[in-house]
């Protein structure tokens, strides 16, 4: 099928071969790799600051816990126990960086790969999805590290007060940069679920019908998603999450009620 004999509203490259569709996914996913990478250069120049913002959260949660455990913020301090670890939290912390940095790109780039398969009127809504989801991905990730001396004080105190908290800098990154993007990534939710209803996958009356089923969902995906499973983190992510599943309904409920007083004028 050619181009010209396609419906205005057709999906113009619905017919890509497979070969096709590996090929443009190879192209994205080297696009997505470089933006990375310019990513991660840039966390690189800037990494001393970049390592005093991470390290904020877990002195935070030591200052907290000074009337308990006799430290204050002057202990905070990580303990190197292998010779190679500093080397591999540099390579975690830039390669997470230059993740977070590229998330605009990253989600253009998936943008493009789904493009071909949609409506040319579902197609206007690409800087929207890039625009909203760089937004909520920085907003979850920010709200993530807001959180993380309150988890981290709730985690170093449930086991009780005999022990000292003297953390090694891996286990401590990795917690805390799988919060960041745990909680970035949860708030795609929104977007997944109105771009479903925009292309009709699902509606929202039956999102409404789910909604018992959602609240369930949702607590196990945070649970899955986030490093601690604490309830802090759970109740943190989870509320935010449920929101966005009912202004999901309100957004089908508006859209639904235009398109009915759009078909009754015309």
């Amino acid at each position: 099928m050619t181009t010209d004999q396609v419906p205005e509203q057709g999906r113009a490259d619905g017919d890509m071969s497979l070969i096709e569709h590996l090929t443009e996914l190879r192209t994205r996913i080297v696009r997505s790799v470089l933006a990375v990478v310019v990513g991660a250069i840039v966390v690189w120049v800037f990494y001393d600051t970049v390592w005093n913002a991470l390290l904020s959260p877990y002195c935070d949660a030591i200052a907290n816990l000074d009337q308990q455990v006799g430290l204050g913020e002057s202990e905070c301090s990580l303990v190197l126990r292998e010779p190679l670890e500093g080397l591999s939290l540099f390579f975690t912390i830039v390669g997470y960086g230059g993740f977070v940095i590229a998330i605009p790109v990253v989600l253009w780039q998936a943008w493009q790969f789904v493009v071909p398969g949609l409506y040319s009127h579902e197609k206007k809504y690409g800087i929207r999805f890039v625009v909203s989801g760089a937004t909520l991905f920085f907003f979850g990730g920010g709200l993530a590290f807001w959180s993380a001396p309150r988890a981290l004080e709730f985690l170093l105190d449930v086991g009780g007060q005999d022990f000292l908290p003297l953390l090694s800098p891996g286990p401590y990154i990795s917690f805390l940069v799988k919060m960041i993007v745990a909680f970035g990534l949860g708030f795609q939710f929104p977007i997944i679920l109105i771009l479903a209803q925009q292309i009709g996958i699902v509606t929202s009356s039956q999102l409404k019908a789910g909604r018992r089923y959602a609240i369930v969902g949702i607590v196990v995906l945070v649970a899955v998603l986030t490093p601690s499973g604490d309830p802090i983190t759970l109740g943190v992510l989870s509320v935010p999450m449920y929101i966005f599943y009912e202004a999901s309904i309100i957004f089908g409920w508006a859209k639904s009620r235009k398109e009915k007083k759009l078909a009754e004028v015309s």
